[in-house]
């Protein structure tokens, strides 16, 4: 039986051109939770992603080719195909409690928004956040939801103990841009909102101009950090439009379709910026591009974060005092 739950994502229906998505969420009960990171341009080693796919459908998720792993499109599959992963929190405890287990943070949100609306249903990124908070690990997350606030009293627990930190995604403060690219997304002004509130309550977060689209929203890049700046944020970061596999095909149609008078010269400027090619995937280049227009992007960000106090590097977080609580069973210390 489907229920309808009221939560405020900062639209109010203000679009009723828009149709109500259906999605359909598999269970996926995994053989594993934890995912390794080896790129040396990725500011994380571990990551957990608690669902496949996301309702948001954000048109230019380099997440998409994800869902072809799954013999489902990267497209419409993508966003209402979804897959929940119910035995995560149990994987993970499993995980922190094997010998020899390096407690680094872990990341949330750097595939599939951990925040999308199942999560109202499933709630297994709180839950897993609750598994990290007993065993004193911290954590990071990436989210573009104001689904998030839910949360504020586990996320300012854990902040206080120096292990948590919260990046939140704008990309436009245009609503009629953000409606188009990012249907299902908070608007922009909840996401500031977000960010405004997650700051009064002491959690440490930064703000993800993210991504950045020449001649799309890229002259917005001021104004994007000017205004996380006034909601309390104090750490910043950018990343370049990117286009792998069949992501490249689904945005240069969606461009055509909702700015033919700019989708040549967008087109253009990427490949600019990319060598002659829509996307290339070398580590250290694949988030800033190159050529003249990357450089320029790159020291206006530089510059805007002089500017405004902002800093480009996150805290560091506590690891120390990770501990495995004991369990029904377990045999007592004899020291």
């Amino acid at each position: 039986m489907r229920t309808l739950e009221s939560f405020d994502d900062g639209w109010n229906d203000d679009d009723p051109s828009l149709e109500p998505l259906i999605t359909d969420v598999r269970e996926e009960f995994a053989r594993t939770i934890l995912s390794r990171n080896q790129s040396p341009d990725i500011p994380f080693d571990v990551s957990i992603n608690p669902y496949r796919g996301c309702e948001h459908g954000c048109i230019y998720c380099f997440a998409r080719p994800t869902h072809a792993y799954l013999d489902l499109s990267p497209g419409l599959d993508f966003e209402t195909k979804l897959v929940a992963k119910p035995n995560g929190p149990d994987l993970l405890r499993e995980a922190l409690r094997k010998p020899g287990y390096e407690p680094l943070p872990i990341a949330l949100g750097t595939n599939t928004d951990p925040y999308q609306p199942i999560e109202r249903r499933y709630e297994l990124t709180r839950t897993i956040l609750e598994v990290l908070e007993e065993h004193r690990h911290p954590a990071t997350i990436v989210t573009k939801s104001a689904l998030i606030l839910r949360d504020i009293d586990l996320l300012a627990r854990m902040a206080r103990a120096g292990r948590l930190h919260v990046y939140v995604s704008v990309t436009t403060l245009d609503r009629s841009l953000a409606r188009t690219m990012e249907p299902r997304a908070a608007a922009p002004e909840r996401r500031l909102d977000t960010l405004r509130e997650l700051a009064d309550a002491g959690i440490p977060c930064g703000v993800l101009a993210a991504p950045m689209i020449p001649a799309l929203n890229d002259h917005e890049l001021d104004r994007i950090l000017e205004a996380a700046r006034d909601a309390g944020v104090r750490q910043a970061g950018y990343i370049l439009l990117r286009l792998p596999h069949e992501v490249a095909p689904l945005f240069e149609e969606w461009l055509r379709a909702h700015y033919p008078d700019r989708a040549d010269h967008v087109l253009s400027v990427m490949r600019q910026m990319r060598g002659g090619e829509l996307y290339r995937a070398e580590w250290g280049r694949r988030m800033r591009g190159t050529g003249p227009f990357a450089d320029l992007l790159r020291q206006r960000f530089e510059t805007a974060c002089r500017r405004l106090g902002l800093t480009r590097d996150a805290p560091t977080l506590e690891v120390d005092a990770f501990r495995v609580p004991p369990r029904r069973g377990d045999q007592k210390p004899l020291f």
